[in-house]
């Protein structure tokens, strides 16, 4: 299951929209400690400028991985969008997947009110679907309970 914070949803959707009709990509970021936990949005550009294909621009990549290595950080998320297909992996997604770790998240943009958001592990080019969990925070999203405290409570 991924669990993410709802502002790093929106800013994924809003990159999405932002560079529809082209396909968006990018990475979130987070702490190589095993928490699975994305925290840092980066947007990439799409080297390929297309509708149906994306590749991050090599020199953008390194930098962004030197960045997050400096940072103790991993690539959490791989995110890119599909804008006028269902978001799900396509054959070359699935070839180009190399983090067997990431959740692979697609953001389907063909709908110009709502968004689609799915995610996947893609290992060895097996592509499995898992849930996602929009939270506000990350406090208490382990217990499955609100993740705002409440105050009336001691």
């Amino acid at each position: 299951m991924l669990v993410i914070r709802a502002d790093l949803v929106e800013q994924m959707v809003a990159h999405a929209r932002r560079d529809h009709p082209d396909e968006a990509c990018g990475i979130l970021a987070g702490p190589d400690d095993g928490s699975d936990r994305p925290e840092r949005f980066v947007p990439m550009e799409n080297a390929e400028r297309s509708p149906t294909f994306y590749r991050f621009d090599s020199m953008e990549q390194l930098k962004v991985y030197k960045a997050m290595d400096a940072n103790d950080e991993i690539p959490v998320v791989v995110y890119h969008s599909h804008t006028a297909t269902e978001p799900y992996p396509s054959r070359t997604d699935i070839s180009l997947a190399q983090e067997p770790f990431a959740h692979y998240v697609l953001v389907g943009t063909r709908d110009p009110e709502e968004h689609e958001l799915r995610s996947y592990r893609i290992v060895d080019g097996e592509v499995t679907e898992e849930e996602v969990q929009v939270v506000e925070n990350y406090m208490f999203s382990h217990t499955g309970t609100d993740d705002v405290p409440d105050p009336a409570r001691p």
